[in-house]
């Protein structure tokens, strides 16, 4: 039997169909009206909050509102991961169309997203050597590691480094530069200018602002960034964080080449987490991943009604648990490095230790 037979005979026995046969019709439902309504709200708690960092100048007062803005810019970049994977709209124009303004406070290349995040992510969730997204790194490979990339890698595995991490290895290097396959270049080439235009237009507006309100050169470049760099900054550390948590956890494992399926990829390698009342007017209920990867069309706000189907059709198959800070922060502690064969995460104590050949 070839390579291509055995993975084709891979995939039907974990294949996803049990799963997505017993998600009802209901899941499916995404009025035009709803989704306008949610990106309508996403965008004018972020032009308060704009309006707020012009009005506010004091350093401490400034950092505050930051906090919440990263909570802004990210339900509008959950609005056009939605509009991304075609289940917020019906009309794909429509979904386009959102998803590139959703898009564009986090500066995201909307087709870029769709190639990275759709067509790899999620088609091979926690496989190795092919899911990019917090792919973890071996004992071989750390071992061989010098001691810059090992002091880079501590601090990006960490629960202060994820948004440094996911500016390096997803933002910059699979959004931002890099040429993509030939059938991608026109489309992620246009969608880069369009955030380049957006990025140039938001901070020529800022400086307008700046020299108005404070007639200085510092003032002007503090306007720049509170209004244009420190939401895309603190945005970068969120989503870092909430892609690790998805899919880093030492109950969550990972897979080899010949032992992945898309059953055990989509119901176990990422998580239900229920966050604290309140929290999901930002976050968009994403926190309920699973159904999510089982299957994209499933609009944000229909995905606890999808995730409770699922869990009653396979009982203590999904990790479903109420989240805490101090799960991510140990999990950042715990998970460094991957053993494959042995299907486990270790610490740096434990990679270093270990005899590979």
């Amino acid at each position: 039997m070839t390579i291509e037979q055995q993975e084709r005979e891979t995939d039907k026995a974990g294949s996803l169909k049990p799963v997505l046969d017993i998600l009802p019709d209901s899941v499916y439902d995404n009025p035009t009206w709803k989704g306008l309504f949610y990106f309508g709200r996403d965008l004018l708690v972020y032009g308060l909050l704009l309006w707020a960092l012009v009005e506010v100048s004091n350093f401490f007062a400034v950092i505050g509102i930051e906090i919440v803005m990263a909570f802004a810019v990210s339900a509008l970049f959950i609005v056009g991961h939605d509009s991304a994977h075609g289940a917020l709209f019906k009309s794909k124009r429509l979904n386009s169309f959102i998803g590139h303004l959703a898009f564009l406070p986090s500066m995201h290349v909307y087709e870029g997203w769709i190639l990275g995040h759709n067509r790899v992510h999620h088609n091979y969730t926690v496989r190795q050597g092919f899911d990019f997204v917090w792919h973890p790194s071996t004992p071989q490979e750390w071992q061989a590691m010098g001691t810059f990339q090992r002091l880079v890698h501590r601090f990006e595995w960490s629960w202060a480094g994820s948004g440094l991490y996911y500016l390096e290895n997803v933002w910059l290097r699979k959004m931002a530069v890099g040429r993509p396959p030939a059938r991608w270049v026109k489309a992620i080439r246009r969608d880069r200018f369009i955030v380049l235009a957006w990025f140039l237009g938001a901070t020529a507006v800022a400086s307008w602002v700046g020299v108005i309100r404070t007639h200085a050169v510092l003032g002007t470049i503090w306007m720049d960034l509170r209004l244009v760099v420190l939401p895309f900054v603190a945005f970068s550390w969120v989503i870092g964080w909430a892609v690790h948590v998805h899919h880093v956890a030492p109950d969550i494992r990972w897979w080899k080449k010949n032992e992945w399926t898309k059953f055990k990829a989509q119901m176990e390698g990422t998580t239900v987490l229920r966050l604290p009342k309140g929290f999901n007017f930002f976050f968009h209920w994403i926190m309920v991943h699973v159904p999510h990867h089982v299957d994209m069309r499933v609009p944000m706000y229909k995905l606890e009604e999808a995730a409770a189907a699922i869990e009653a059709a396979f009982p203590g198959t999904v990790i479903d648990k109420k989240y805490r800070m101090t799960d991510f922060v140990r999990s950042t502690r715990q998970c460094k490095i991957y053993d494959f064969d042995a299907g486990r995460w270790m610490t740096y104590a434990e990679a270093s230790a270990m005899t590979v050949s």
